[in-house]
């Protein structure tokens, strides 16, 4: 068994607590021990910070990432040498009236280099291992696509 932990503080007191509902910020920030701090806010449909990190991008981010590495792993088990790996993800969500969100699906579109010569169907059938095994992927309840491209290392 595995206990993650974090530490989340809100930030946007602006002196009067959430007192009125425009009168504090949606900001926190994220810290994990012995890492650096990462700095929050609201989703900017509903009033965040745009250029901070939001609750759905860190879903999103954890997500995709965790696909990355379970790629490498498994394409390193299947033969496949990867040398780059860029991913563009994208999630679909839906907001209620009442301002209750969820997302409806993910679609990870991974840019992976690999070495001259592999087999690109191969590869990318690796893909269909991970939602397996990824934590993340495992632990959401929405679908999880991929459209992956591939290029051979020149």
């Amino acid at each position: 068994m595995s206990i993650y932990t974090s530490r989340i503080r809100w930030t946007g007191n602006l002196g009067q607590g959430n007192r009125s509902y425009k009168g504090y910020d949606r900001t926190w920030s994220v810290t994990t021990p012995g890492k650096p701090e990462i700095l929050c806010s609201n989703d900017p449909l509903l009033g965040g910070d745009p250029t901070l990190h939001n609750p759905e991008d860190l879903l999103l981010s954890a997500l995709a990432s965790c696909h990355m590495l379970w790629y490498l792993h498994l394409a390193f088990d299947s033969g496949i040498e990867v040398h780059g790996y860029e991913d563009t993800p994208e999630a679909e969500g839906e907001n209620e009236p009442s301002g209750a969100g969820r997302f409806l699906s993910a679609t990870l579109k991974p840019h992976i280099t690999v070495a001259p010569g592999t087999d690109l169907a191969a590869a990318d059938a690796v893909h269909g291992k991970i939602h397996s095994v990824c934590f993340i992927a495992r632990s959401v309840n929405f679908p999880v696509h991929y459209a992956a491209t591939y290029e051979e290392l020149s």
